[in-house]
């Protein structure tokens, strides 16, 4: 509950409430409804562009931002022009194989895939 605590007044006020939702389980980033959030090794972290567009963005959704965000989060602007939640500078997902919280069916998908530990 702690981590909880901590993450959500590090994002601020404002945006999806999914993102400040985000809190610490088992040691793994996971969003308030408790699925798993993953980085892409393709990202460049600090860049501040995704590299999952089309049937990849299908497969990973991005995990949306609030409007304003404090370290370590920031905000990646997509292709599209959304607005994707980023953690130390790379652009947060879910997996559309996880079926219910917990689950982490994507940590290390095709080696490029990965589970947001701290």
């Amino acid at each position: 509950m702690k981590t909880m605590i901590a993450i959500a007044a590090l994002l601020l006020a404002g945006g999806a409430a999914h993102a400040q939702d985000l809190k610490k389980d088992g040691g793994v980033l996971v969003t308030g409804s408790g699925m798993t959030v993953y980085t892409f090794d393709k990202d460049t972290a600090g860049s501040g562009k995704s590299a999952c567009n089309g049937p990849c963005i299908q497969n990973w959704p991005a995990v949306a931002a609030p409007e304003k965000v404090a370290a370590p989060y920031s905000v990646v602007t997509r292709d599209d022009g959304s607005k994707q939640l980023a953690y130390k500078g790379k652009p947060l997902y879910t997996f559309v194989q996880d079926a219910k919280a917990g689950d982490r069916s994507g940590d290390n998908f095709k080696d490029v895939w990965h589970v947001v530990k701290d």
